[in-house]
């Protein structure tokens, strides 16, 4: 049974754990164990956890799940792409999936709810698909 970790931004802390509970659930659905679960400020975080867990050798991949909410300035435009490119640079490293499930960046909050369960599933979807192709 392949590992993976889950890296989560506490920043959405409601909506985090939501997709905490999705993840698990899509986990043990396509016969993916949890190794770890790490928790992190926010975003801008999410890289150096994710880049921790992959050097773990029995970690096959890692989910991202967070929240990038368009605010009044492009700052978290900016971020969000950064994040992002630096999620597939590790992905690249490493040659392990990074299944992101980070909504936004410049999602607006009404976005948000329904957007939770299905970006957190398809982290872990493309995780389990990336292992066998």
């Amino acid at each position: 049974m392949a590992q993976i970790g889950l890296v989560l931004g506490r920043f959405h802390r409601k909506e985090a754990e939501e997709m905490l509970a999705e993840a698990r659930d899509v986990a043990a659905r396509l016969g993916l164990q949890i190794a770890a679960e790490t928790w992190v400020p926010g975003s801008m975080e999410t890289p150096l956890a994710v880049k921790r867990l992959l050097r773990r050798p029995e970690v096959a991949g890692v989910a991202a799940l967070g929240i990038i909410e368009r605010g009044e300035t492009s700052h978290g435009l900016v971020m969000g792409h950064a994040v992002i490119k630096s999620l597939i640079d590790l992905q690249l490293e490493f040659m392990k999936p990074v299944g992101v499930g980070i909504l936004g960046p410049d999602i607006h909050p009404s976005q948000i709810p329904s957007r939770v369960r299905p970006y957190a599933a398809a982290a872990v979807e493309a995780i389990a698909t990336m292992l066998t192709e």
